[in-house]
Order: C-alpha cells, then structure tokens, then sequence
C-alpha cells in the first residue's frame, strides 16, 4: 500500500508521523528549511510561495508554541491565515470532525493544520479528503493524542543539525514521560532514521512504553548512568493530563531523580546541548540553571521551528 503521507511521485502529500518517512524526504525538509532561517533576519519576511492559499489551523487542543510558528510561519508565506476557534465552533455543538472538515473544505481550504486529542485524528481526515476526492488538500499533524508531533520532531532534528552537523556521530538521551509523550516517539523516529548510531531514553519504568526498545533505543533509569558521554540531552514535561492513575510519588521527587541539574548535566560531553518542546515546567524536569544556561539551545528551537514549518508547508503547496 502506498503511503498516505506521499503522492504517487513520492512528494510530500501530507505530514502525519514521522514513521515510514525515509531518509531522503527528513533531509530535503530540513534542506529546504535553511533558507527560511534567513528569511527572518530581512527587513521584509514575507515570500509569496502560498500566496491565494488558505490554511486553515484546527486545534482542538490547547497550545502556544505550536499554533502560533504555525501562523507566523504561513503568513510569511502570504498564505490566508484561518484559526478556528473550536470553543465557539459547531463542534462544541456536536458536529463530527469529519462534518467540520467537509465544511471548511467548501470553503476552499487548501491545508489544514490539525492538533487533536485523539490519536489517528489526522490521519482519519486525510483518508477521508482522499476517500472524498479532495486530495488536493493537505493535512499537518500538529500533534493528535500520544501518537506523534512530526513538525516538533523535524525542528529537533533541524536544531541538532545546526549544532552538531553530523548525526552519524552523535550520542542522544531521551529524558522524561516517554509512555505518554507524542514528541518522544516523532524524536526517536527521526534520530534513528537519519543514522544516530546511539539512541537513550531515560525515565523511570512507570513513564516507558512497554517493549520500547524495539524502536532501537538503549533504556536507562538512571539519570548519572543515562547521561554518561552523550552530545545531546532531550528534556519531556510530564504529560499529566494524559495520566490514568499515580505512575509517580510526586513531582518533586521526580525531579529528584530524573530532573536535569547542572550536576546530572556534567556527566554529558562538555559541548552537550539541552533541548525542551515546552513547555517547560522548572523545578520538575528542568532546573533554571540549566534552562537558561549556557547548554540550552531551547529558544532557538522555536526560532527554527518557523523555517521548518514553512518549508513543510512549501513542499506540500509545491512551491
């Protein structure tokens, strides 16, 4: 079967997961967002790539980081802008997702950027666009349940390229809510394809999935252990409204363990850089010290996440 994410030349049709992407489509996103880091340094940002297109952000999910490079991002490329409110829209009135999406679609959306509490949701409105014969139009998965974030993984993957250059010989530690964390399996997915010869998660056994190391990931649970030589360390929040029940004893004892302290830290390579998706909670997963420290490099991941997000809603308009 082919896959849903690519149309029959292999281009990029829609970005659902970072999953069964190959090499060659990661490395020509991260290519193309390049240029669009420049971009932001110009008097003029604007780019006419999307210019008549309307994109359409559906979150039915909380978010500040993500919606808002979402916006800027196709702004910059003249794109019409529509954020839907779904508080206020007929889905708080019963409308299925579905109904929602055939009704925007005619109204000549030509994208939509979907974040979404269920898993699979974005994939439901692709099969269904293309069940329907709307193919022409494309879906971004901003996040749907605990399944997958492939814009944040793909800004990740741009923010360790940008420091470090080459990922075949890198050592990366995953730390924190893997079990519940849709960024931590986008991440995994995307070190590993474009050749990370050394994977870690770190995280107590009550936060991994089960058989987690068949995504080719060495698990630590301890921090001191964990952290030991690797060029890389990727901080997760716990993601506690997705919790059913007590996984933890509290948070400041989780922050005992597996918080990152600039002592924990020193056990990484001198050069290590700190990376966070936010958002950050200090004093359960991160330590000021370290969030505003030297290693951190988390605001210029939401710098970057702008050039990726335009370069994947670039590649998917054709332009």
């Amino acid at each position: 079967m082919r896959n849903l994410q690519l149309n029959s030349h292999g281009e990029l049709q829609h970005l659902l997961t970072i999953e069964g992407l190959p090499r060659t489509m990661l490395t020509a996103i991260l290519d193309n967002a390049a240029p669009f880091t420049e971009v932001a340094e110009r008097e003029v940002k604007k780019l006419p790539l999307l210019r008549g297109k309307s994109v359409f952000n559906l979150f039915f999910e909380n978010s500040t980081r993500t919606r808002t490079t979402f916006e800027i991002a196709a702004k910059r490329l003249s794109a019409d802008v529509i954020n839907l409110n779904i508080n206020t829209s007929s889905a708080s009135k019963g409308e299925t997702l579905l109904d929602t999406i055939d009704n925007l679609a005619a109204m000549q959306a030509d994208m939509f950027v979907v974040r979404h509490q269920s898993s699979g949701a974005p994939f439901l409105i692709a099969e269904h666009l293309a069940a329907t014969g709307l193919d022409h139009i494309h879906v971004v998965n901003a996040g749907d349940g605990s399944h997958a974030h492939p814009t944040q993984a793909l800004l990740d993957m741009y923010t360790i390229r940008h420091y470090k250059r080459d990922f075949t010989q890198l050592t990366v530690a995953v730390i924190g809510d893997i079990l519940h964390s849709r960024v931590a399996r986008s991440q995994i997915h995307a070190l590993t394809t474009l050749g990370v010869p050394e994977v870690r998660v770190i995280a107590p056994k009550t936060l991994l999935p089960a058989s987690v190391e068949r995504l080719g990931v060495r698990v630590f649970h301890d921090m001191h252990e964990g952290l030991r030589g690797v060029d890389v360390v990727m901080m997760l929040r716990l993601q506690n409204e997705r919790m059913n029940g007590a996984l933890l004893p509290s948070p400041q004892e989780f922050f005992k363990s597996y918080g990152l302290t600039p002592e924990k830290l020193a056990q990484a390579k001198p050069d290590a850089i700190v990376m966070h998706p936010g958002p950050m909670n200090r004093g359960v997963e991160i330590d000021s010290a370290v969030a505003d420290g030297t290693h951190s490099v988390i605001l210029p991941q939401v710098t970057f996440g702008i050039a990726v997000r335009m370069a994947v809603m670039s590649m998917l308009a054709g332009a």
